[in-house]
């Protein structure tokens, strides 16, 4: 009810509504011929992009694919010419041939151990030598940063005849003992490079603030920043592995006993003065991949927020 005392029948109780009026529908976007244009310019440029992609792809796969291939196929039929992309049969009899060799897994057990040692010497090492480097301030810290890039310049072979005289007169030649602090010589300057840059991304504040709460120096490292630097460490392991594991140069001038040459040299039995085993070879191969792939599989998405992380500071 209005104030001059009529009735509103909009809005008396059983009162018929009046109908809403019309919306009226949006009218269509039209789309000018240039953007239009562009558009499919974006399209064409994505399908290029991808499919330069596969390409790129495909043509890094191939060796692998065929490297494969030949560790399945029969003898017959790995020198077939032309080879064929795909055997008319496949067999396991070159895996079974190469892990019944005499020193498969003498081979197996001292790249096993060369590896693992390699890499928790450099991780334990490394990790405090980068928190030294991160987080104090001592004199000629910039010098020792830049040794550590420019040990990563010398070449290999510019080394191996130094190398070998310091070990040979430290007794550690023919030694798995002297393989791992060779290889110690080029990992840990990587490691500690690496590990820095996760070092600098951690807040010193965390650390302060547990040291507040009563925490030493070594507790509030130990509880507060070691788990935040586990992709930094599950990287580096990854890279330390990877190159403790497949490294052949070193291994072939230090090691001369058949029981302690690692897989890498292993693989070299299958080159005889008959003639090269092809099959072995590859099946060889594909048994000396697989521990590092596996292990790759399992840590891969920490290896990839590892590296993002260890990217932003440094």
């Amino acid at each position: 009810m209005s104030t001059d005392g009529t009735v509103n029948t909009a809005t008396a109780p059983g009162a018929r509504r009046p109908d809403p009026e019309p919306v009226a529908a949006a009218e269509p976007r039209t789309v000018r011929p240039e953007q239009r244009a562009g558009q499919r310019r974006r399209r064409r440029r994505s399908r290029l992009a991808n499919t330069l992609a596969l390409l790129f792809c495909a043509v890094m796969a191939f060796p692998v694919y065929w490297m494969l291939l030949t560790a399945l196929r029969p003898a017959n039929e790995i020198r077939r010419n032309p080879p064929r992309l795909w055997p008319s049969g496949l067999t396991l009899e070159n895996f079974r041939r190469a892990m019944e060799s005499e020193t498969f897994w003498s081979s197996v057990r001292a790249s096993a151990l060369v590896g693992v040692g390699t890499v928790l010497v450099s991780l334990v090492i490394g990790v405090l030598a980068a928190y030294a480097v991160a987080r104090y301030a001592f004199l000629g810290r910039r010098v020792f940063v830049l040794a550590i890039l420019s040990i990563q310049m010398i070449p290999l072979a510019g080394l191996i005849i130094p190398l070998y005289l310091l070990l040979s007169d430290a007794g550690l030649t023919d030694s798995l003992t002297g393989v791992v602090l060779t290889y110690l010589v080029f990992m840990l300057p990587f490691t500690v490079w690496l590990l820095r840059g996760f070092v600098v991304a951690v807040p010193a504040e965390l650390e302060e603030a547990a040291m507040v709460d009563g925490c030493t120096r070594a507790g509030a490292f130990r509880r507060v920043l070691l788990p935040l630097l586990a992709p930094g460490l599950v990287a580096t392991s990854v890279y330390s592995l990877v190159q403790a594991w497949n490294e052949y140069v070193l291994a072939y001038v230090l090691l001369s006993s058949d029981e302690k040459q690692t897989v890498s040299i292993w693989l070299v039995s299958f080159q005889t003065t008959f003639g090269t085993d092809y099959g072995g070879l590859m099946a060889g191969a594909t048994l000396t991949a697989l521990p590092v792939v596996v292990f790759f599989l399992i840590v891969q998405r920490r290896v990839a927020n590892g590296l993002a992380a260890g990217a932003v500071k440094g």
